[in-house]
């Protein structure tokens, strides 16, 4: 989510930076990436699954079966938490530069994390369980007592994790090549769990469904710890701040991140779309590898961002190319307002005590994609408007007037 990036304005008053101090590459990263989340919640919350893909799919839907496995699933969420990190990061730097001590930065971080596990609490129990706030909640508040002050030594922790993640990748890459060539049990589908609450055919029932489903979801999230403070060494070495000087780590973090991504699910993809059978043994090697190597998809578009935000810088004033780029900016900076929009639309058009799209228009599979990037582009629309006539978001808002005060 967005962290919004501060200077002074007034004893204990937090007051935004002008639009012309934002880093384009987050804002572009959290914008692109709202779309990825849409396709990939859309399709769980539709088919009562996770990840979102049909078991039985047919003809088109077995292509796009493997397209979300690959470029979508557990690929977008990775590319959300190292945004956070990243966020973090920025926040207390500017925080520091305004000249307020480290004491008061760490007060508004903890907070401004307190209050969001808070919305992360209402929106899992009230529109959809699978909510990442309240585990970026907590997750930012162990951050900032824990690593953010810290020193380079510490930090230097965060790239050594991705090369035991690499490790990790190749040793189950080679599981799954030995259970595909040896594997004798009887084929079994696609793995994924269960989405009960999205299944229930009243809202009060929906309800208690969440109350069980989010807590859990919650705690299987912690770990997305690992990711934010990827993000967060990535903000100290301000790599998406000045994309320039790390053109040449961007464009190896970029080809190296979505080829491991891509080539990792690929069985999973495969065996989503019915082209590939395995054993149930192999079939959780698969699944495993499809998860570890999202972490590098996540890597591979915060990269291609930094590079799109630098190509972006070269353009001339006035290009009509600039107009999806600042819309795209537009909402990142209001990427908790999209996200939150996001959920309400799955509950009117999913649900079964609702309008129920997915029953009423055939294949729920391509039902949902189409509202995914009809609600994305909703909330882009949006986004601009407010851009234009400078408003922020109103989660922002919102969020921004608990966490430090009217003022």
């Amino acid at each position: 989510m967005t962290i919004d990036v501060t200077t002074p304005a007034g004893p204990g008053a937090v007051a935004p930076v002008s639009g012309g101090r934002r880093i384009l590459a987050p804002d572009l990263a959290r914008g692109a990436m709202l779309l990825l989340i849409a396709l990939a919640n859309a399709a769980g919350v539709f088919l009562a699954s996770v990840p979102g893909v049909d078991p039985t799919p047919h003809g088109l839907e077995r292509l796009w079966n493997v397209l979300l496995v690959l470029f979508v699933h557990a690929r977008a969420l990775p590319l959300f938490a190292m945004m956070v990190g990243y966020g973090l990061v920025q926040f207390a730097r500017h925080q520091d530069e305004a000249g307020r001590p480290p004491r008061t930065v760490r007060t508004l971080l903890l907070r401004r994390n307190a209050w969001l596990f808070l919305f992360g609490l209402a929106h899992g129990l009230l529109l959809y369980s699978g909510d990442v706030l309240g585990a970026y909640g907590l997750i930012g508040i162990v951050f900032t007592l824990v690593l953010l002050r810290r020193g380079d030594r510490v930090h230097r922790l965060a790239p050594a994790y991705l090369l035991l993640a690499a490790a990790f990748v190749l040793v189950l890459g080679a599981l799954v090549v030995r259970g595909l060539a040896g594997g004798t049990g009887d084929p079994v589908g696609v793995p994924t769990g269960d989405f009960p609450s999205v299944t229930e055919t009243s809202y009060l029932a929906s309800l208690a469904a969440r109350a069980a489903e989010w807590p859990a979801t919650v705690l299987t999230m912690l770990p997305m710890i690992l990711w934010i403070w990827i993000g967060a060494w990535a903000a100290r070495r301000r790599l998406l701040d000045e994309p320039a000087t790390h053109r040449r780590l961007l464009r190896r973090a970029a080809l190296v991140g979505l080829t491991v991504a891509v080539l990792g699910g690929l069985p999973m993809g495969l065996l989503a779309g019915g082209f590939l059978h395995v054993d149930a043994d192999t079939a959780g090697y698969v699944k495993l590898l499809y998860e570890s190597a999202g972490l590098f998809g996540g890597i591979g578009y915060a990269a291609l961002f930094g590079l799109l935000a630098l190509r972006a810088s070269t353009w001339p004033a006035g290009s009509r190319r600039h107009l999806p780029i600042t819309a795209l900016a537009a909402l990142g900076r209001r990427s908790l307002s999209g996200y939150l929009v996001q959920s309400v639309a799955w509950l009117v058009l999913a649900s079964p005590f609702a309008l129920a799209l997915g029953d009423r228009l055939g294949s729920p599979l391509f039902v949902a994609a189409g509202c995914a990037v009809l609600v994305w582009l909703g909330t882009l629309v949006g986004a601009y408007l407010m851009h234009v006539r400078g408003r922020r978001g109103p989660a922002e808002v919102l969020l921004r007037r608990l966490a430090y005060g009217r003022r």
